[in-house]
């Protein structure tokens, strides 16, 4: 089975040289059709309008079908990143300081995996989170899963 980082180094220059930032990627391999979501962005700081993922649908069709990375019948989903955007990247997180968020960790950080506060600093390779009043570093790498709260 194909991972998501490989996904990931499979599709990010796709859509860059269409235009546009992949900020995510989720994949769902339901009992019997799987879900391959893309979120993307425009680097323009404007919107993403059905028309942007019309055209970053088609170039990455394009690839995954050429590729053939995922073994079994899936989806194909481009979508904006909304309200609650996905946050991968150092520069992601570093663009929403300030701002609220939830995290999820792979593996725990004094014994705690799910975060929710603002985001307060990067300080080397940590995320510094202020959740309840406490400050939490928090490695980037251990990241799972991050998203604005809307």
């Amino acid at each position: 089975m194909t991972t998501k980082v490989e996904l990931l180094g499979l599709l990010e220059p796709v859509v860059a040289a269409a235009g546009y930032e992949l900020l995510e990627i989720d994949f769902s391999p339901a009992s019997g059709r799987a879900l391959l979501r893309l979120f993307i962005d425009r680097t323009d700081d404007s919107h993403v309008t059905l028309d942007d993922c019309e055209v970053v649908s088609r170039a990455v069709g394009t690839v995954l079908d050429a590729a053939d990375p995922i073994e079994r019948a899936y989806e194909l989903e481009v979508s904006s990143p909304g309200f609650d955007r996905p946050l991968r990247t150092r520069a992601h997180f570093e663009r929403f300081l300030g701002s609220e968020a939830r995290v999820e960790l792979v593996a725990p950080v004094e014994g705690r995996r799910r975060f929710r506060g603002v985001l307060k600093a990067l300080a080397d390779e940590d995320l510094v989170m202020e959740v309840d009043g406490r400050e939490w570093r928090l490695p980037l790498g251990r990241i799972g899963k991050a998203r604005l709260v809307a």
